[in-house]
C-alpha cells in the first residue's frame, strides 16, 4: 500500500465532529484522511442549523413589524423575497466546501471525496481506493428517519427545502419535531399556509410541555396549524400537487398540499460503512461506544456526532465537544469523557423556544426536591418593547443546592437568555451566585435576577 494511503487516522464524515477531529489530531503531529461522499461541512454548515437561521432571520424581520403595527410602525408592502433571501443563503453556504477544505489542507490533513466503507479493521475503501488507518473516526452525521406509509417517497427532506427556489404555497409537514416546527414558522412568515402533522399527542416532546402549548397557539395566530394525535396513511399525487391521506379520532381525510416534508426525525447514518466488516457494533442509536468514545468492540474505532450512541443530544456544539475530546483520547491514549453538563437546546421559530438540562417530571421522578419558579414574561418591559405576547420562563431550583437543574424558555432572545443558564449550570453556581451579577440594562439577559 503507498506511503499516502497509510495514516495514523481516517476520519469517516466531513460535519462538524469529524472535521474538527482531523484538524486536532493533525496539529498533534498525526497523519490524518478524512472523506466524505458530500460536500464538506455536514448538516449544521451546509444543510441544517446555519443556513436555516438566515431563513428564519427574514421571518423574524416579517413578524417583528407586525407585532408592532399601530405601534409606530406601518408594514404594508413589506414581505420576504424568497429568491431574494435564498441567494442571501446562498452567499453563505455556496463558500463554506471549500474553506473547510481548505484549512483542512493547511493541516496537513489529506482530504477525499466519494462513498466509504470498511473492508475489514483498520481497512477503508474510498471509492475503489483502499487506505488503512491505524485508527478511525466514524463522524457520517444522520439522515431523514425512514418512514413507511404508501407515498413517503414522495416527501422531500430538510435539504430540498433549503434549497427550493420558489416556495411553495401549501406545505404540509409530517413530524411534530424541531425540523418542522422552524421551517413552518419560515414558511407562514413568507406567505405560505403551512400544516404540521404529528402522530403524537404533544409536539417537541422534549420542551416543556406548558412552554409547547403557548408556543403551538402562538404559531396557529401566524398561521402555522398543527395536527396533533394524527397519523399519515398515505401520501398521493393530486394534479399539480399531492394529497395526504390521514387519520385522526378515527376518521380518515385527505389534505390538498403542493409539498410535503419530512420533518419526523433522523437517524445515524451508518449503513453504508458496512461496519461490520470492521468488528464494531452499532445499534439504532449509532455506533456502540465507552462513555469516552471508543467502540466497545473494536478498540481501534471511536465516534463523535449524530453517528456515535452517547448521552448527548444531537446538536453541533455537542459534535464538536465530541470531536475534540475522540481526537485527543486517540493521541493520548487517554479515557477522557465528554461533559454534557449546561447543553442548552433551542427550537428557532418565532419566538424561540429554549431548554437546558432536566424537564420538570424527570427532576421529580430523579427525587430532586425542586422549586418551579414559573414567570409568564409576556408584560415584561424586555417584550413589551418588541410587541410579543407570547413568552414564559420555568424554572427548575433544586432546593436542597440552591442550584438550577433545568430551565425552559419561550420568548424573544431567551436562545442567548439560556446560554447563560447554561453556564451557570456548568459551574455549579448558586442561584444567590447567578443573582448577584449586574447586568447591562435595558437588556433580555438582565431579566435573569429577577426570574431567579
Amino acid at each position: 500500500m503507498s506511503g499516502d494511503r497509510d495514516v495514523d487516522l481516517i476520519v469517516l464524515g466531513a460535519g462538524m465532529a469529524g472535521v474538527t477531529a482531523a484538524n486536532k489530531a493533525a496539529q498533534q503531529g498525526w497523519r490524518v484522511a478524512i472523506v466524505d461522499r458530500l460536500p464538506y461541512g455536514g448538516t449544521c454548515a451546509l444543510r441544517g442549523c446555519d443556513p436555516k437561521k438566515i431563513l428564519r432571520r427574514g421571518a423574524e424581520i416579517v413578524d417583528a413589524a407586525r407585532l408592532l403595527r399601530g405601534r409606530g410602525i406601518d408594514e404594508a408592502g413589506l414581505g420576504i423575497n424568497w429568491a431574494d433571501l435564498m441567494r442571501h443563503k446562498e452567499g453563505f453556504t455556496g463558500p463554506m466546501p471549500q474553506g473547510i477544505e481548505d484549512r483542512l489542507v493547511h493541516n496537513g490533513v489529506l482530504t477525499l471525496h466519494g462513498p466509504a466503507r470498511f473492508t475489514g479493521p483498520g481497512y477503508v475503501d474510498i471509492d475503489g481506493d483502499e487506505y488503512h488507518g491505524s485508527h478511525a473516526l466514524v463522524a457520517t452525521g444522520s439522515r431523514p428517519r425512514p418512514l413507511d406509509f404508501p407515498g413517503h417517497e414522495h416527501l422531500v427532506d430538510s435539504t430540498v427545502f433549503l434549497d427550493l427556489e420558489v416556495l411553495p404555497s401549501r406545505i404540509v409537514f409530517v413530524g411534530g419535531g424541531y425540523i418542522s416546527f422552524e421551517f413552518a414558522h419560515i414558511a407562514a412568515r413568507a406567505g405560505s399556509v403551512p400544516i404540521i402533522i404529528d402522530r403524537q399527542e404533544r409536539p417537541l416532546k422534549g420542551f416543556d410541555p406548558d412552554l409547547v402549548d403557548r408556543l403551538v397557539a402562538r404559531g396557529d395566530e401566524a398561521g402555522v396549524q398543527v395536527l396533533a394525535a394524527t397519523a399519515v396513511t398515505a401520501v398521493e399525487r393530486s394534479g399539480t400537487g399531492w394529497r395526504v391521506g390521514v387519520e385522526r379520532s378515527g376518521r380518515r381525510e385527505w389534505i390538498e398540499a403542493d409539498l410535503v416534508v419530512h420533518g419526523a426525525g433522523r437517524v445515524p447514518d451508518l449503513e453504508p460503512l458496512e461496519l461490520a466488516a470492521a468488528g464494531v457494533e452499532s445499534s439504532p442509536h449509532g455506533v456502540t461506544v465507552h462513555p469516552h468514545l471508543q467502540s466497545i468492540t473494536n478498540p481501534a474505532v471511536y465516534a463523535a456526532g449524530d453517528a456515535a450512541a452517547t448521552e448527548g443530544m444531537p446538536l453541533t456544539p455537542v459534535a464538536v465537544a465530541e470531536g475534540k475530546v475522540a481526537a485527543s483520547n486517540m493521541v493520548k491514549a487517554a479515557a477522557q469523557v465528554p461533559d454534557y453538563t449546561g447543553i442548552p437546546t433551542v427550537v428557532f421559530t418565532i419566538p424561540e423556544l429554549a431548554r437546558v438540562g432536566l424537564l420538570e417530571d424527570q427532576a421529580r421522578q430523579l427525587g430532586v426536591d425542586v422549586d418551579v419558579r414559573f414567570t409568564d414574561t409576556s408584560a415584561w418591559y424586555s417584550n413589551y418593547r418588541v410587541g410579543e405576547h407570547t413568552a414564559a420562563v420555568k424554572i427548575l431550583i433544586d432546593r436542597a443546592h440552591d442550584r438550577i437543574v433545568g430551565a425552559h424558555l419561550l420568548g424573544p432572545e431567551y436562545a442567548e437568555l439560556v446560554n447563560i443558564i447554561g453556564l451557570a449550570m456548568k459551574l455549579g453556581l448558586t442561584t444567590r451566585q447567578v443573582k448577584s451579577m449586574t447586568a447591562a440594562y435595558p437588556t433580555v439577559g438582565s431579566d435573569l435576577g429577577s426570574l431567579l
